[in-house]
């Protein structure tokens, strides 16, 4: 995942039967080619489907313009979260263990946003480290899994 950046910021303190949870922070670039994709299709979607009072069928209001990009714009920093733990190695947690929190506000990044623009932002999310990758790397028969590493904060600073 270009431009992005994976810190282990070590064990979570539950005790977990599926193995050990790790609190990661990442720092990454959400694409604006494809912010721009998500919100034509959303623009494309709410005028079939959406029937504003006022408006004519197909007609979206201004006050729904800001919306759409919003959530254009959530759901590609959710579709780079999700490529950063394939790209990490990592697997995500089920329910509320799985979340993620943004750092960013969200609703200040929307009130400057123009279209098309990359927007990067930081998030922090539990996880574990994918088994299936960890054996491959140890064995050094992946190397694309070599090339993107998440640093070990406590090893950083020791």
């Amino acid at each position: 995942l270009p431009g992005s950046r994976m810190k282990n910021m070590g064990l979570v303190e539950e005790d977990n039967p599926d193995g050990d949870i790790y609190n990661f922070w990442l720092t990454a670039v959400a694409n604006g080619d494809e912010i721009k994709k998500l919100r034509i299709q959303t623009e494309k979607e709410a005028s079939k489907k959406a029937n504003f009072p006022g408006f004519r069928k197909g007609q979206i209001p201004p006050y729904a313009q800001p919306k759409m990009t919003m959530f254009a714009i959530q759901e590609a920093v959710i579709k780079t979260c999700e490529a950063s733990l394939e790209a990490y190695g990592l697997q995500s947690l089920q329910g509320s263990q799985g979340e993620v929190n943004v750092n960013e506000d969200m609703q200040e990044v929307c009130k400057g946003y123009k279209l098309g623009n990359d927007i990067p932002f930081t998030a922090t999310y539990k996880g574990k480290f994918d088994a299936a990758v960890q054996a491959a790397s140890e064995e050094g028969n992946d190397t694309a899994a070599m090339e993107d590493v998440v640093v070990d904060v406590e090893a950083v600073a020791e």
